[in-house]
Formats: structure tokens, sequence, C-alpha cells
């Protein structure tokens, strides 16, 4: 593969993106894990396929790029982000319920715009479940504008989107303009959903924003610390998922989230062995005193 990545542009791409991708779906799930809305990911992950399924529409309705799929599926994301805000602003006191309105209209949205154009094709097929030889340069590079988005947001914000995370009314109370910092939330994860479908697949990516989160929280000591853990974890397996999927021929998603998935299995199993083990440790020292 070395070889072959030096030769070949895509690969290039891939990897690169893959990268981008293990540091931004973390560090957005990090707020999205303690915020407790792990399933907004669902939600506007099938709102992009969606949007995906409308772009093929359009190119074989028209026999032309209208639209590529990628900004298609960006577009839809931000704006089913968008009536995710203003449904929890008009359910006040049920604010969990714009995420299930909003997925059910993602996946009615699929199914009419993937019956329309007659079923699936290689190219939904990629979306779906990511492909190493799906990125192109142009991919990349609004990957790589939007990571730089992300990432410059979150240093900008992190006091905000921290206070908020973890005490929404002591940080109203100090002055924070929590309405503003909620959009501003939502879009970025609507952003990174979209960003991490090229890799991870429309059906796999809240699994890279939440899996590794929840692995670093077991060991972590800190917010920042769990942030840290979660990218490692992350990279780790977007790498190896990304070498498999070039030599074994399949989608990288799916080993991507089984390596995350056993990565959490490992943590939490050698957790639990040290806990016995500093229980008994205890048990044998009170014996002897």
């Amino acid at each position: 593969m070395i070889e072959n990545f030096f030769e070949y542009e895509f690969l290039r791409n891939t990897f690169y993106t893959g990268i981008i991708i293990g540091i931004i779906a973390p560090l957005l799930g990090a707020f999205i894990v303690v915020r407790r809305l792990s399933l907004i990911a669902d939600a506007l992950s099938h709102v992009t396929l969606a949007g995906i399924a409308f772009g093929l529409l359009l190119e074989k309705k028209t026999g032309a790029l209208v639209l590529t799929p990628f900004y298609s599926g960006l577009s839809f994301s931000v704006i089913g982000s968008l009536f995710i805000e203003k449904l929890r602003r008009v359910y006040t006191a049920y604010q969990e319920l714009a995420i299930p309105i909003i997925l059910s209209g993602g996946v009615g949205l699929s199914v009419i715009f993937i019956s329309i154009a007659n079923g699936f094709n290689t190219d939904l097929y990629n979306y779906l479940f990511g492909s190493v030889s799906a990125v192109s340069r142009q991919d990349f590079i609004s990957i790589l504008v939007i990571a730089i988005i992300v990432c410059l947001v979150i240093l900008l914000f992190y006091k905000e989107l921290f206070l908020l995370s973890f005490d929404e009314e002591h940080a109203t109370v100090t002055g924070i303009h929590a309405k503003r910092i909620h959009f501003i939330f939502i879009l970025l994860t609507a952003l990174v959903i979209a960003a991490s479908i090229r890799i991870v697949g429309v059906l796999l990516v809240s699994a890279l924003m939440t899996l590794p989160v929840a692995a670093s929280i077991r060991i972590a000591k800190g917010f920042k610390q769990t942030i840290f853990y979660a990218i490692i974890f992350s990279e780790i397996a977007v790498v190896l998922g990304i070498i498999s999927g070039y030599y074994l021929e399949i989608p990288p998603g799916g080993t991507i989230v089984l390596l995350l998935i056993l990565n959490l299995v490992l943590i939490i199993s050698i957790k639990k062995l040290i806990h016995q083990f500093t229980n008994r440790k205890h048990r044998r020292q009170d014996e002897v005193i």
C-alpha cells in the first residue's frame, strides 16, 4: 500500500481525509455525548442520505452533474440542523422530539428519492458504507475547509460550549447567549457528519462521533483528556479501517465501527479487572490489619 500511496492520488486523498475525520468527529462528539444528544448524529446522517439520494437523482434525470451528491448531502444536513433547532424551540418541554421527527423525515425523503431513481447503485452504496476510492481531490479540499472551520469555532467558543454542555442554567446566568451557541453547535454537527460520510458512510457516521468518546470517558480524568483519548482511538480505527478496506476490498466504515466497539469492550473489561483487583487488595489489607 505504501508504494501505491505515492502512486495513486485517490489513496492519498482517502488517507488524509481519514486523518482529518478522525480528529473532528470525536472532537465534536465529546460535546454531543456530554450534552446527551448522541441521537442527533443519527438524525442528521439520515437527512444527509436524503440529500445524497437527491443529488444522485438529479444526475440521473438530467444526465449532468447539476449538484454533486456530497454538496447536496451537505446542504440537506445543514437544513436539517436548522429544522432541529427550530423544533427544539417549538417543543421547549420536549426538545428531544425534534430528533426523531427529523430522522423520520430524512428516512422518508431517502425512500422517495431512491424509489424515483429506480433503486440503489454503486455510488449510493459507497455513500452508505464508505469507500476507499470515493474521495476526490475536490472532496478532500471541501472536507479540509470544514475541518478548519470546526476547529476554529471550537477554539473560539470552547468556554461557552463547555459551560453549556455541563450546566446550561449557570452558563445562561453568566451572560452566554445559549440560543446562538446552540445554533452554531448544531451547524458544526451537520458539517462534520457531511464531511465524514465519504470514509465511514452515512449509516455508520454517528458511531465515529460517539464510540471513541464512550471509550475515553472510562479512562479520562477530565474533559480535555476525554477529547484527547477519543481522537487517539478514532485515528487508530480509521487508519486500520482504510488499510483493511484497501487490502480486503471492503467498505472501511464497517471495520472502523467494529474496531471502535472492540476498543470499547477492551477498555470496559480492563477497567473492571482493575477494579476487582483493587477491591481484593483492599480486602487483604483490611484482613491483615
